[in-house]
């Protein structure tokens, strides 16, 4: 399977669909596990008020929440230098992880880094995040765009959990960059990303039905052996 290009990346092919407002979508074979592999700290500040217990952010983390809960999001919860963990699939550096999730998981850890060698795969290595401002690097070459919020979506997975995809759209029109940008972090609403998910492409309806590949970002600063650890913390 050949790496995911930028512009275009993580589209598929499927009936049209009728957005309007918050909206739910069933992603077929597929039971998002990865919504419930990657892990962080669940000790969020927000500038609202909120009164979440670590119960209760557990079950959100693993997409269990009412739509009421669902709050609009900027683009500064995902400011900053991120890098994708896709190399360290490749390199060998997350075997441990793979080894850790088949000890009490249902697959193989050969099987686990199959599963996540088609999740991870991009070309697009980092992402750097400041104001409005997104740019991709992907094979030694840097393209900005600037994008404005555009909503969100609430999903539904076969497995039965949900989660929600906050949307971004290219201000004006590119040949080089994705017309939309859309971010899964297992949040809800406003708080600061640890790692995220992101979804490009220029439908925003068929980014919705992708559930095969998702670019996973971690913070650049942080080193293979550190994203180990926080992908194994819990």
């Amino acid at each position: 399977m050949t790496a995911l290009p930028l512009k275009g990346a993580s589209v598929l092919v499927l009936s049209a669909l009728i957005l309007t407002g918050i909206q739910s979508v069933s992603a077929s074979d597929h039971d998002h596990e990865h919504d419930h592999d990657h892990t962080h700290d669940h000790d969020h500040d927000h500038d609202h008020d909120h009164d979440h217990d670590h119960d209760h952010d557990s079950d959100i983390y693993s997409g269990y929440f009412d739509d009421d809960q669902v709050e609009d999001r900027a683009l500064s919860d995902w400011e900053g230098d991120w890098q994708s963990v896709y190399p360290y699939l490749k390199d060998g550096t997350l075997d441990d992880v793979f080894t850790h999730k088949a000890e009490k998981g249902e697959k193989t850890a050969e099987e686990y880094k199959a599963y996540y060698d088609t999740g991870y795969q991009t070309d697009v290595e980092r992402i750097v995040i400041d104001g409005s401002s997104v740019t991709f690097f992907e094979n030694g070459e840097e393209r900005t765009g600037e994008y404005q919020y555009d909503g969100y979506e609430i999903l539904t997975y076969q497995a039965g959990n949900r989660g929600v995809r906050f949307i971004f759209e290219l201000e004006e029109a590119s040949d080089d960059l994705p017309q939309y940008i859309q971010f899964s972090d297992h949040s809800i609403y406003p708080t600061d990303a640890h790692h995220f998910h992101l979804y490009w492409g220029d439908d925003r309806a068929a980014l919705l039905d992708e559930v095969t590949h998702w670019p996973t970002y971690y913070p650049s600063e942080l080193s293979g052996e550190e994203i180990v650890e926080e992908m194994m913390a819990h």
